[in-house]
């Protein structure tokens, strides 16, 4: 279940109700349902914006350009489904017929910080004897450090591009395949240690992979959005393609939430709206995202390149200039180490920091008195942040101390 409580907010029933007029006014609920329809909304591109279609297993046909996507979409995933299967029995095998132990995701952007963030939010149900590794960045010293302790002949690498051209990414797969063959001295053994998610097939075989080892998605799939295509291999291999499946379907209820209900009770359009309101109108410049559970640690970063690079516009799909903010600036740490370096500022700093604190009811660690200091402190920080001190609050407080009268004053 989830659980969002807006109520520590900086709103009234007055701006929330002012909030839903202008979503009206926006035309946010004819938008969100030509999204879902298939519809060009990405009029830059002139693409339809459909990552909802990756996780619709229980719903009916989704069109674009006349054309049901979902048989495609459930043949990649059975396609992904079925690899990952040979992986885990060890049916597949490197090249030197060992059993593959270390698999490592070679992306950027999209095609990394999804699988990064869903792999480590996952990392209790992850698959005995798979040990996943991702290597995005183009400094040389990314691949090396991941590479030092792998062995070429139990490893498995995934090229994330959809286009096969993605410069970092391509610098990261050409290392890599030089060190597979480095080590086990013979071309040969790329395709039984790399595989690829990309539709770029002639690119794919002339790296030497086996095409029938490339995953494909299309290009009415955003790459912020792509974690829930065949992106998701690394997420696979961690947790088992069941796990997988019941991440689409928590998306998808999610999705029909969204598809469903009215602005006022809509959790994404209530939470976008509150985004609105602090930007544009409270001044505020920044959003942090502070999880309170260390497997989300990764998420701020993931939410940082879904918001930031959504809204990072000057001009509206029209091409004229726009003349209010798009969006803040989102950043985060996990919880409670956050309180050791930043939390000064958003308690008594001169700026006004929104911050959606995220919190899991049960930990999945026999550590319950751990879980309970971390919940605990979540709480008392989101009240703490609400409520403030008064004045004869801190005078009390101060009191006891061995500060004087006049030094309080001050």
């Amino acid at each position: 279940d989830l659980f969002v409580d807006y109520s520590k907010n900086l709103v009234n029933d007055d701006v929330m109700a002012a909030l839903v007029d202008l979503a009206k006014a926006a035309n946010v609920e004819g938008w969100r349902d030509r999204m879902f329809a298939g519809d060009k909304i990405n009029v830059t591109e002139n693409r339809a914006v459909l990552h909802t279609a990756l996780r619709n297993l229980d719903g009916g046909p989704v069109e674009v350009d006349g054309t049901d996507v979902m048989p495609a979409v459930k043949e990649v995933l059975g396609r992904l489904k079925d690899f990952a299967a040979r992986v885990h029995s060890g049916e597949w095998k490197g090249h030197t017929g060992k059993k593959i132990t270390d698999v490592v995701n070679i992306g950027i952007g999209g095609s990394d910080l999804g699988p990064v963030m869903v792999n480590e939010a996952l990392r209790p149900y992850h698959i005995d004897g798979i040990r996943c590794h991702f290597v995005s960045n183009v400094d040389g010293a990314h691949i090396i450090d991941t590479l030092k302790f792998l062995d070429a002949e139990t490893t498995l690498f995934i090229i994330a591009s959809k286009t096969f051209t993605t410069d970092e990414t391509l610098t990261n797969a050409y290392s890599a395949r030089d060190w597979l063959v480095g080590m086990l001295k013979d071309e040969a053994a790329v395709a039984k240690h790399f595989v690829a998610v990309s539709t770029a097939l002639d690119k794919v075989a002339a790296f030497g992979i086996d095409t029938d080892n490339a995953f494909g998605f299309w290009d009415w799939v955003g790459g912020r959005y792509s974690l829930w295509s065949a992106i998701g291999l690394p997420i696979i291999l961690a947790v088992g393609y069941d796990k997988f499946e019941e991440l689409l379907r928590g998306a998808q209820s999610m999705d029909n939430h969204f598809k469903t209900a009215p602005i006022a009770t809509n959790i994404p359009m209530i939470l976008g709206l509150i985004g609105v309101w602090y930007r544009n109108v409270l001044g505020a410049s920044s959003q942090a995202i502070l999880p309170y559970d260390q497997h989300l640690s990764r998420l701020p970063a993931y939410l940082q390149q879904a918001d930031m690079e959504s809204n990072g516009k000057s001009v509206t799909r029209d091409g004229k200039p726009i003349a209010y903010e798009t969006g803040p600036i989102i950043w985060g740490e996990p919880g409670t180490n956050g309180q050791h370096a930043f939390y000064q500022l958003i308690h008594q700093g001169t700026e006004l920091i929104p911050v959606d604190f995220i919190m899991a009811a049960n930990a999945l660690h026999p550590l319950a008195n751990h879980h309970d200091k971390l919940v605990s402190n979540c709480l008392a920080q989101a009240e703490a942040l609400m409520r403030g001190k008064t004045e004869a609050e801190v005078r009390e407080e101060l009191s006891g101390s061995d500060l004087s009268p006049a030094e309080i004053d001050v």
